[in-house]
């Protein structure tokens, strides 16, 4: 199965090609263009379906989990002791979005076993269990860390950084709550300090 359609597609057909695999279905975490890019394509290829919901064919199943916050249709998949986490949980990072749904979909997540390996929409491999106990924004729901309190500006809106992590792009993601009290994940770039 594919998971997502986004990346490059040559590396990809050719370890099909040379593994003599036959593909049955792509997997869709959630509709933002870079993970749909090549749906198209791979469908009309190898006549497949995209799948947003539990599948189970020829032995493989995927189980659903639905993850919304990033996105309104966010969906992780387990398959066995292996998840693809989407744009929903990262090593050391979350998905952007409203601070409330995204932090109710990882905590989902969180309820599965330690060992479970996470493969996300971007970025490193992690374990559920290391980002229980790494991650900076669950160690701040979690009540491990305080908040960071830095003074900042996020769409012209003023508010309080909360938590601070690495993100994927390499500026860093923020938890901020506005001085109106909606707090939101964002990425570091969005925000003036």
């Amino acid at each position: 199965m594919f998971v997502d359609s986004g990346a490059p597609l040559e590396p990809l057909l050719a370890a099909i090609e040379r593994e003599q695999l036959r593909p049955i279905a792509i997997l869709r975490t959630h509709a933002h263009p870079d993970h749909v890019e090549h749906e198209d394509a791979l469908r009309d290829r190898y006549g497949i379906e995209v799948v947003t919901r539990d599948f189970s064919q020829e032995g493989i199943e995927a189980q659903a989990i639905l993850c919304p916050g990033h996105s309104d249709d966010g969906v992780s998949f387990l398959l066995g002791d292996l998840l693809f986490s989407g744009d929903t949980l990262f090593r050391d990072s979350v998905g952007g979005g409203p601070a409330a749904v995204v932090r109710e979909s990882v905590l989902r997540l969180l309820e599965l076993p330690p060992a479970t390996r996470v493969l996300p929409g971007h970025t490193d491999e992690t374990t559920i269990g290391r980002e229980a106990e790494e991650n900076p924004f669950v160690r701040f729901w979690g009540g491990q860390v305080a908040e960071d309190g830095s003074r900042c500006r996020v769409s012209g809106s003023d508010g309080v950084v909360l938590v601070r992590s690495p993100d994927y792009d390499g500026k860093g993601k923020l938890l901020v709550r506005l001085d109106d009290g909606a707090e939101l994940i964002v990425g570091a770039s969005r925000v003036e300090l």
